[in-house]
Parts: C-alpha cells; sequence; structure tokens
C-alpha cells in the first residue's frame, strides 16, 4: 500500500512540476492595440494637463465605476475629479508608465500607478476608457 501511495504522489508531482515552474507570461498588447492606447493616452494627458474635468469625464466609462451617484460630468467633476486628479496625481499620471494586461475577462486594459493609485484605462467597444480607480496592494 506505501509503494502505491509513493507512486500516485511521484504522479502527482510530475503532473505539477510544469505549473509550478512555470513563469508566469506577461501579457503583450498587439502593435495596433498599443497604437490606438497611445493616441488616447495623449488626448487623456492633454486635458489633465489644460485641468480640464469635463475633457477628461468624456474619456471616462460612466457611471463612473458603476456608481449611479457619478452618472455625468457634473457629478465626476464633483465626487471623483476633484479627490482623485490633484496637482501631484496629474502630474504622476502625464509621466507615469502605462502597464497592459488583460483581465480573466480578457479584456485589454493599462494601468498607471502613481504611489497607492491605480488608474486603469480599458478598451472598450468604442475605444478606451478610463474606466477605474483602485488601491496598490
Amino acid at each position: 500500500m506505501k509503494f502505491l501511495l509513493r507512486i500516485m504522489l511521484a504522479i502527482a508531482l510530475v503532473n505539477l512540476a510544469p505549473v509550478v515552474g512555470a513563469a508566469p507570461k506577461n501579457a503583450v498588447a498587439s502593435p495596433a492595440l498599443q497604437k490606438e492606447f497611445d493616441g488616447f493616452i495623449e488626448k487623456f494627458r492633454a486635458a489633465l494637463k489644460a485641468n480640464d474635468p469635463a475633457a477628461v469625464a468624456g474619456m471616462t466609462r460612466l457611471p463612473f465605476m458603476n456608481d449611479s451617484a457619478i452618472r455625468d460630468a457634473a457629478q465626476f467633476h464633483a465626487k471623483t475629479y476633484r479627490t482623485s486628479f490633484t496637482t501631484k496625481d496629474r502630474a504622476c499620471i502625464q509621466r507615469g508608465k502605462a502597464v497592459y494586461d488583460r483581465d480573466q475577462d480578457k479584456n485589454d486594459y493599462y494601468s498607471i500607478f502613481c504611489g497607492e493609485t491605480i488608474y486603469v484605462f480599458t478598451k472598450t467597444p468604442t475605444g478606451f476608457l478610463f474606466t477605474d480607480i483602485g488601491v496598490n496592494d
């Protein structure tokens, strides 16, 4: 019985080895997707540089983060822009490197990390939009 148990354990370990030893593969955006994002982020950064909350709201999926209290540009400005796009935040997004990834639903998105905050830009059927602010944990 011990022999059979050892064989089963050995088989299980052999089958797990490729999974455990495999390094995670970094997602890479296609050149077309990267070009589309580059055009979007250029406009988004220009709106931030101009400190134009209406333009930023126009590049944001509303209601923002599915919050019905942030369903239009005025509410976005009052409830999100003022607190999440301070001078320091806008400067960070201006110089921050956007990192590409795909979520579990295979949605393409880019993130810019600014200290403890993550700004997320997701590919939608109509193009890229600012979609989320998260905590960098």
